[in-house]
């Protein structure tokens, strides 16, 4: 089970900020990107103090944080932007429901991804502020979802050094959602193995377990993919100083993305249903066909009883004791008995 730091909200310092993720190293590591479509700048392992405080001018920024463990050094790097407290919380804060929020110099999202690559389901939260010329990507775990934006950023390949932060963000949604899809499909193929490891022809309780887990796991990734849906959905409706119209477009491509990962969560979750009512269904057949076999042994021993039953009472008038061929007639009958209760239960596929 994993163990995280609960957010005490009854904070005699406000200026103190709590990590509420898993208690590992404290170590943050930052890098960043300056381009535009003609150069574009690169350094790595940057401290708190080198970041620069992002200003209008021809280049766009690109800050990516590595681990939140340093609930200070996240802090100051906020700060320098001019940051909210509430929303270096958020960004600390990996407990809470996806969200997003916009400010008059700046807009916040924070979601979740999953890591596709791990044996289990592992998510982990990433929260972005985007303004004028710059967007900053706080990522909770060090596993790296974005080396193909460097990749592209270096090469200069597309049109990703040509565009802003907000084009930039939606090439980091996309690989967010890129990864939902391979996790479900791992999740789909997992199912689709379950009657392999004997679901249908012998039940057993770890093939339940793993249909509730990867239940748990579904609802995981629709909880966390309808709040990006939401997010499109409001950019939709309500237009942003910080979006251009131009890349509206890439955004409603997100939305159709999240609504197709919705539909294959339905499809799998209804798969998993169908699964776990076969288990029991099969597990109540083989219930049923066990005490069906204890029954009919039961009634054809009830006779048989009745009869061992009448001649144990040890009268002392009774006659069938005294005749020699008593003994083997009344073999004979209960045999006779046990022949006809199992012709009668066969005819009547009881047995």
């Amino acid at each position: 089970m994993r163990e995280f730091q609960l957010l005490n909200r009854k904070k005699t310092d406000p200026g103190k900020f709590i990590f509420t993720g898993e208690p590992r190293t404290a170590v943050v590591d930052i890098q960043q990107f300056r381009y535009n479509s003609v150069e574009v700048n690169e350094e790595l392992h940057l401290t708190a103090d080198a970041v620069p405080q992002y200003q209008g001018n021809h280049y766009h920024y690109w800050l990516n944080v590595h681990g939140l463990g340093n609930p200070e050094l996240i802090a100051s790097i906020c700060r320098k932007q001019d940051i909210h407290g509430l929303v270096i919380q958020d960004i600390l804060d990996v407990q809470q429901r996806p969200k997003f929020q916009e400010f008059e110099h700046y807009c916040f999202l924070t979601i979740k991804s999953t890591i596709p690559a791990s044996a289990d389901m592992h998510t982990e939260q990433i929260s972005f502020v985007w303004g004028k010329n710059y967007l900053i990507s706080f990522q909770e775990k060090k596993s790296d979802h974005f080396e193909h934006l460097r990749v592209r950023l270096r090469q200069n390949m597309g049109i990703i050094r040509e565009r802003g932060a907000d084009y930039l963000l939606f090439t980091m949604l996309e690989a967010i959602l890129d990864n939902y899809f391979k996790t479900l499909q791992k999740l789909d193929d997992q199912v689709e193995q379950l009657n392999f490891l004997g679901a249908v022809a012998d039940p057993s309780p770890d093939v339940l377990a793993m249909i509730e887990r990867n239940k748990k796991y579904v609802h995981i990734i629709r909880k966390s993919i309808l709040p990006v849906k939401e997010f499109v959905a409001q950019l939709e409706r309500v237009e942003n100083k910080w979006m251009e119209k131009r890349h509206l477009k890439y955004y409603l491509e997100i939305k159709d993305l999240c609504l197709t990962l919705l539909d294959n969560c339905d499809m799998i979750s209804a798969s998993l249903e169908s699964k776990s009512n076969l288990f029991f269904s099969v597990q109540g057949h083989r219930l049923n066909q066990v005490m069906k076999t204890l029954t009919v042994v039961t009634a054809i021993f009830i006779p048989l009883s009745f009869i061992a039953g009448v001649y144990g009472m040890n009268f002392a008038h009774m006659p069938e004791l005294q005749w020699k061929f008593g003994y083997p007639a009344v073999l004979m009958i209960m045999f006779a008995l046990l022949v006809m209760m199992l012709l009668i239960f066969r005819k009547r596929k009881w047995l």
